[in-house]
């Protein structure tokens, strides 16, 4: 007797490998068998005639760090497909921290991973998996936070690590690592990671190797100074080759910038001459722009001390028209076309561009953000405005199915779902790809590849175990979707909505979604 049988669907197994038809039997967690089950007995019979059976979808970059603390249900994630997510990205989490550095590091990521309970635990790689593990809908890994790692090393302070704090550092590195980390995960965009510079960074990844981590990174564009070549990819590369850690390119694409002027091969020319000395692999999103939290719009200086001295910095006149000047003069992010996605004590300017708000209040750019920072408590996210030339659209879509055409490619949705705004990718970046870049490009990869993309290239590249593949013994982690019908609803102008086509979702064989709603059953385990 099976808990549950999938019947009469098209198996496509995260492997590479041709469809079949074949029925598969779940029982407690796992797959236990593959085949025909026409005479079998099972407690929930799937009825998946003319549909596909897949690998649960891993996405290899989400924010969900504090949202599932607060919505385990994460209906944005798990109605996409999304049965794996791997968090602690750019950096930026809450693990190791001690209470007084959690509560502070919480408050600071505020407007990027919204503000989970401030009794957790969140002093070791350990307490931060007990924290989701059977508490949320979906699976969830974790790489270390390199911001974390810092705050818990030498405060919210543009200091570098030397001596015993470098040494403490590396040694909390391997400790996370050893706990379940499957990464070192930096942001060289981010405060307080952008502070290191490549040699702290070349140290700390050495750590992270030799206790079998991979090392995350979303590539510097600020403190360049302090970066091998400026920083960008020629660091990552540095970073790989002087400490042999495996990297991962966090959502490297081209993007509008790059349109007539660079080619998807040219871009990637420099990461593919290292391969015979690098081992690297990438990931991206579906979409053309992206999205992020205001505080990073700060300089440097006005970041040191963390949250506190930030505060102390915008509430005080002239500090804070200072602060304001920086932000006017700072035009790298094109900040005159930010929509702001999350403010939750302003929610009638969710939706507006700063622009908006500068043309009703006569601000300045700077002098808005600085003013919402302060009345959210820093709890305030924003958006890119997509180009409005459908050429650069369908451009960058032809470039992003080249990149994921490749074996060293996977998806990840980069998804922030805070606020009544968030960016679209948040709801429907799996179903995009597989519903709309699939359908239109046929030609460049078929539904094995795609679909082996989606699942087992993530699993391997981050040590999951048992999952990635519809496999008999491993964990039943199932998408069952129609791939005529599949698509993604969400867009910029109307984002919190659902894909269709994806009826049901198992995790750890039980209903995550079933008929195209969320059951409520949190069966998420602490991966690997």
């Amino acid at each position: 007797m099976f808990d549950i049988i999938i019947k009469n669907g098209t198996i496509v197994d995260g492997s590479g490998n041709p469809r079949v038809k074949a029925d598969i039997g779940i029982k407690r967690e796992k797959i236990e068998a593959i085949g025909d089950l026409s005479n079998a007995q099972g407690s929930n019979i799937v009825d998946a005639t003319g549909l596909v059976v897949s690998p649960g979808f891993i996405d290899t970059h989400a924010h969900s760090d504090g949202v599932l603390l607060t919505d385990p249900q994460h209906a944005s994630g798990v109605r996409q497909g999304i049965t794996t997510e791997i968090l602690g990205q750019d950096g930026l989490s809450y693990a190791p921290l001690n209470h007084k550095n959690y509560l502070i590091y919480r408050q600071y990521l505020s407007g990027l991973l919204g503000m989970p309970p401030p009794d957790l635990d969140m002093s070791s790689v350990t307490a931060f998996r007990s924290n989701y593990h059977k508490k949320c809908a979906v699976n969830t890994a974790y790489c270390v936070a390199h911001g974390a790692i810092r705050i818990e090393t030498v405060g919210f302070n543009d200091v570098p690590l030397l001596g015993k704090d470098l040494e403490n550092a590396k040694a909390l590195v391997k400790e996370s690592i050893e706990q379940g980390a499957v990464a070192l995960a930096t942001g060289m965009s981010y405060y307080p990671n952008s502070w290191s510079n490549t040699e702290e960074l070349i140290e700390l990844c050495t750590a992270a190797d030799k206790a079998g981590g991979l090392y995350v990174t979303h590539l510097r564009d600020v403190n360049t100074e302090r970066g091998f070549e400026g920083g960008g990819v020629e660091e990552a590369l540095e970073i790989g080759r002087k400490s042999g850690v495996k990297v991962h390119f966090s959502h490297f694409r081209t993007t509008p910038e790059d349109f007539g002027v660079i080619s998807a091969e040219e871009k990637i020319s420099l990461i593919d001459k290292a391969k015979s000395e690098v081992d690297s692999t990438l990931e991206l999103y579906p979409y053309p722009v992206g999205s992020s939290f205001a505080i990073m719009t700060l300089d440097s200086i006005s970041q040191d001390g963390g949250t506190e001295a930030i505060l102390d910095r915008l509430n005080d006149p002239v500090k804070s028209r200072i602060v304001a000047k920086l932000i006017d003069t700072y035009d790298s992010r094109s900040l005159d076309h930010l929509v702001f996605t999350h403010l939750p004590n302003n929610q009638d300017l969710e939706g507006m561009s700063v622009m908006d708000i500068c043309a009703s209040t006569g601000m300045t750019r700077g002098q808005v953000i600085c003013d919402l920072l302060v009345k959210e408590d820093l709890q305030v996210g924003f958006r890119s405005v997509p180009p409005t030339s459908g050429a650069i659209w369908r451009h960058l879509m032809k470039d992003q199915m080249y990149f994921l055409s490749r074996s060293d490619y996977m998806l990840g949705s980069d998804q922030i779902s805070l606020g009544g705004f968030p960016h679209p990718r948040a709801y429907g970046a799996f179903p995009r790809f597989l519903g709309r870049y699939l359908r239109q490009l046929p030609d460049v990869m078929t539904l094995e590849t795609m679909i082996n993309r989606l699942t087992h290239n993530a699993a391997e590249r981050f040590g999951l175990k048992n999952r990635g593949l519809l496999k008999e013994g491993y964990f039943a982690d199932i998408v069952v979707f129609n791939p005529d019908t599949i698509i993604d609803t969400a867009t910029f102008d109307d984002p919190k909505q659902f894909p269709i086509g994806i009826p049901h979702v198992i995790v750890n064989g039980e209903f995550a979604v079933k008929d195209e709603s969320c059951t409520g059953i949190l069966a998420g385990h602490s991966v690997p």
